[in-house]
């Protein structure tokens, strides 16, 4: 049975996806026509740092050779080993974090806190007039006045 496509508005038209694709491909190419990831972008050669590249670009230096390698280690540490480190780190790591956890701490019993702390000090001696005056009189003292604007 054939059924017109305008009797059913919600069945894809393949020509409309057909156009949308070629707009988006279309506009995809359009936007990196210009752009090359292989291009050399312009470098400014008086910067210090394009001046060591290009002077490192153009050395001519020793490359490594497979007899560089260091041999293999006499006495390295056994796989067991290893795992014992990694599991008691792994484990330190769980016990900070149950230690830090939100639930291991909270915010009551703040008044009893402070009225503990306030007890264990001693408050500072009572600040008097002529304490302040003997301040402002050294501050004056040691204050130089600002050079005149001439």
């Amino acid at each position: 049975m054939n059924v017109l496509a305008r009797l059913f508005p919600n069945a894809p038209d393949a020509r409309s996806w057909r156009g949308a694709g070629a707009c988006l491909g279309l506009s995809i190419l359009g936007g990196c026509a210009g752009v090359s990831p292989f291009a050399t972008a312009p470098v400014d050669p008086e910067s210090p740092a394009a001046q060591a590249v290009i002077a490192g670009a153009r050395a001519d230096t020793a490359y490594p050779k497979f007899s560089d390698i260091p041999p293999t280690p006499a006495n390295p540490r056994p796989a067991r080993d290893w795992a014992q480190a990694v599991a008691g780190a792994e484990s330190a790591g769980a016990q900070l974090a149950a230690q830090t956890a939100p639930e291991t701490w909270t915010l009551d019993g703040t008044s009893a806190f402070a009225a503990r702390a306030q007890a264990d000090v001693t408050p500072p001696p009572a600040i008097t007039m002529s304490d302040t005056e003997a301040f402002a009189r050294d501050a004056r003292a040691r204050a130089t006045p600002p050079p005149s604007p001439r």
